[in-house]
């Protein structure tokens, strides 16, 4: 099988990837590089991971026949339901790996940075878990819009810090996670919740969460008696839920690939986070791939509603996707993404978090053929997104 959209040797997704890290990391770098494969290949780590994946986590999680969503948008939309694993979203399926990860590299000390809260949540409960010392990084806004996940880290042990440089949002608390890193390199793992950051990370964060893709693949015989959909679809900041949806289709080329990034007021509003629509190569938290800079290569603040999606940078597996055309990229706004997010609401009983709300927005953008089986990562529930759910007016 061709393999032209996976990574390759040297840790690139075409021109997209590498490790740009300060010294100090290099050997923490190389380290990672030089054992994750061994370690997660591994048979026992697999039968670990996925044995917390069945008991802890919850997998796998259902593939919902949306009835009346299908019926509205004239197609067969099927919802991936991360929103009910464990902690609420698909992040717990990389924390758990990562976690497993950093234990057979003999790592004490465990730090993570958050945007919408949901990975902080996920690496704090796998941390409590495993009796981990926990530390996470979480810009000041976005403490202030995701209260109740702050309170749930705390909760679960964590040290939450609040980041008050920049935007103070999630590009901001990523900075302070890598300072930390720098200083604290030989006790303490890093676990990224993305598909972003120095080489091996996009590839671990991708390979733990393809679980997602593969579950996809062993239900949909039952529901349409093939393996595969026409049409994937997931929101994209870092691409973390996005990678996990689409890895076991990758090479597929029947199946088409759509990713909803945050148009947040417009995309040409200055008020953005679409990276796709608006980057320009170059290099972020220690990769290479797309993101919004000025032309002097400063880095853009980043705007959306949505706080898992407010960053001014992609993955580069989704920077080579788009590049490639593998992919299609619709930028979805706040307005789009909020109308998405109660019509599911009223229409299957489901209150989506605003990040898979944005997913949803695609379907008042593209048309679809009737016999056209869609399926939608729905990342993640929106308990912690009741506050702007309810400020928004309840539409």
């Amino acid at each position: 099988m061709n393999k032209q959209f996976n990574i390759n040797k040297n840790g690139y997704y075409g021109e997209f990837g590498g490790a740009y890290i300060p010294e100090i990391l290099h050997s923490s770098v190389e380290n990672l590089k030089n054992v994750y494969l061994q370690i997660v290949e591994d048979s026992r780590f697999q039968e670990e991971f996925h044995a917390l994946l069945r008991d802890y986590a919850g997998r796998p999680s259902p593939l919902f026949f949306a009835n009346r969503l299908s019926r509205k948008y004239g197609c067969r939309i099927y919802l991936k339901r991360e929103d009910l694993n464990h902690t609420g979203a698909h992040k717990i399926n990389n924390t758990i790996g990562q976690i497993l990860l950093a234990r057979r590299m003999n790592k004490t000390r465990i730090i993570a940075e958050t945007g919408a809260g949901q990975h902080g949540v996920a690496t704090a409960t796998v941390c409590a878990l495993t009796d981990m010392e926990c530390v996470v990084y979480m810009g000041k806004i976005d403490m202030e819009r995701q209260k109740l996940n702050v309170r749930k880290m705390e909760m679960l042990g964590a040290k939450v810090f609040p980041v008050t440089s920049g935007n103070m949002t999630l590009k901001d608390a990523t900075n302070e996670a890598i300072r930390d890193w720098c200083c604290n390199h030989d006790n303490t793992h890093y676990i990224i919740g993305s598909t972003v950051g120095p080489h091996p990370y996009p590839d671990i964060v991708a390979r733990l969460q393809s679980v997602i893709s593969k579950e996809i693949k062993a239900q949909l015989p039952e529901k349409e008696g093939r393996d595969y959909p026409d049409y994937l679809v997931a929101c994209v900041g870092g691409g973390s839920n996005a990678a996990g949806t689409i890895y076991e289709y990758l090479d597929d080329l029947r199946v088409k690939i759509i990713l909803a990034e945050a148009a947040g007021k417009g995309v040409d509003s200055g008020e953005s986070a679409a990276t796709v629509q608006l980057g320009t190569v170059g290099v972020i938290h220690g990769a290479k791939t797309l993101l919004m800079q000025t032309a002097d290569g400063q880095i853009e603040e980043p705007y959306s509603i949505s706080a898992g999606l407010d960053y001014p940078g992609i993955g580069p597996m989704h920077a080579h996707l788009a590049k490639t055309s593998r992919c299609e990229v619709l930028a979805i706004d706040d307005a789009e993404a909020l109308d998405a997010a109660f019509e599911l609401t009223r229409m299957e009983g489901i209150i989506p978090a605003l990040e898979s709300a944005h997913a949803l927005g695609i379907f008042g953008k593209k048309q679809f053929k009737p016999e056209d089986v869609v399926v939608v990562c729905l990342s993640g529930r929106g308990d912690k997104d009741m506050e702007t759910y309810i400020k928004s007016g309840m539409r």
